[in-house]
């Protein structure tokens, strides 16, 4: 009978998560992120085989939690809305100060350039789509956003948006990343949301 594993995948990957946001690609090692969960690096040698592969278990991982997700934030929130930013502020997670946001561009960057850590970017990318469109819907229905709404094009500004207000937060610094998120998200919601919405929200 095979011994269970001490440390799961799941928590290796979100180790990896961290130490990327502080080190960057050229310090994310196999050894680093071993010393992060208390593991020697052969371990993560035989689980994922290099770096290369590490990191694309990131990717699948993040694709595969982005639904998980927005059904939790959806239970916590009674608003769509509101699980929206929720969703938006959680993407951002570890990505709390400008050097760890550079970080994890950088690491964007890298998976531009190689195919099939491309795939893995643009398979995360879709379902935060899929999660946004979801959320927007859901409010749509409710009464949170304005009928007519073009929820098409509104999903393609939000994820705009959340990606642009990390890359001007990261420049000008001020507050923190998820002000700044809950700020633009806001700002780019407003026009579509109905006055009796808002007055409800400020009574």
């Amino acid at each position: 009978m095979a011994r269970p594993r001490a440390v799961e995948d799941g928590v290796i990957l979100r180790a990896a998560a961290q130490v990327m946001g502080r080190v960057g690609p050229a310090g994310l090692t196999l050894a680093a992120v071993a010393r992060e969960v208390g593991l020697v690096p052969g371990t993560l040698v035989q689980r994922f085989g290099s770096k290369r592969g590490l990191l694309l278990a990131l990717a699948d991982l993040s694709a595969r939690e982005a639904d998980g997700l927005t059904a939790r934030l959806r239970r916590e929130h009674t608003s769509a809305l509101d699980a929206l930013t929720a969703l938006a502020v959680e993407a951002a997670a570890g990505m709390e100060t400008p050097e760890s946001f550079a970080h994890h561009l950088a690491f964007l960057c890298m998976d531009l350039a190689d195919p099939e850590l491309y795939e893995r970017a643009l398979a995360v990318h879709q379902a935060q789509g899929r999660a946004v469109r979801t959320l927007l819907a859901e409010a749509a229905d409710s009464g949170e956003l304005r009928a007519g709404t073009d929820l098409a094009v509104l999903v393609r500004t939000v994820q705009a948006i959340t990606a642009g207000a990390g890359l001007t937060w990261a420049l000008d610094r001020r507050g923190t990343l998820a002000e700044r998120l809950r700020e633009e998200l806001g700002a780019v919601l407003s026009p579509y949301v109905p006055p009796s919405h808002v007055d409800s929200e400020e009574s």
